[in-house]
């Protein structure tokens, strides 16, 4: 948890909540969350202490959702919260599967045509919504990108 709450701070990003091993987080822009998902699970993938490694699945999808203070925490609840768990499921760890809300961002599409990352797309349903297909992107690194995200970060800041 961590490494997750550092990474995603470190792309202007908030924890909202833990839920069991998973974790909830929001971010300003889908651009962010994809950079700071890619970095945890490289982190996590190459633990710098030698402790043995750890996968980390990861799903991200974007739009409107409630906005609520409970226990003097925010969180968000709504379709697009349970969208985005839905797609969390679907990672095999050394992914990120993003929705094409996500994918369409202008900044994910300057991202992934810029960077070594691999993006593939498949289509299939999700439990719990009514659209027969969702079309969906597997977002992987290529061997060597780490360093290459890092600088492209970099030259937009």
């Amino acid at each position: 948890f961590d490494v997750l709450k550092r990474v995603i701070a470190a792309q202007d990003g908030a924890v909202v909540k833990t839920i069991g091993d998973a974790v909830m987080a929001v971010f300003r822009e889908p651009v962010a969350a994809l950079g700071a998902m890619l970095d945890a699970q490289a982190l996590l993938a190459s633990p710098a202490d030698g402790s043995l490694p750890l996968t980390l699945k990861a799903g991200l999808h974007t739009g409107p959702c409630i906005a609520v203070t409970l226990n003097d925490r925010l969180d968000y609840f709504g379709s697009t919260v349970n969208l985005a768990a839905r797609l969390e499921g679907q990672s095999t760890g050394g992914d990120v599967v993003i929705s094409a809300s996500v994918h369409a961002d202008p900044g994910v599409r300057e991202l992934l045509d810029d960077s070594a990352l691999n993006a593939t797309r498949f289509e299939m349903p999700l439990k719990g919504f009514d659209e027969e297909r969702f079309e969906l992107w597997r977002v992987s690194r290529s061997a060597g990108s780490a360093d290459i995200l890092s600088a492209q970060r970099a030259q937009r800041a």
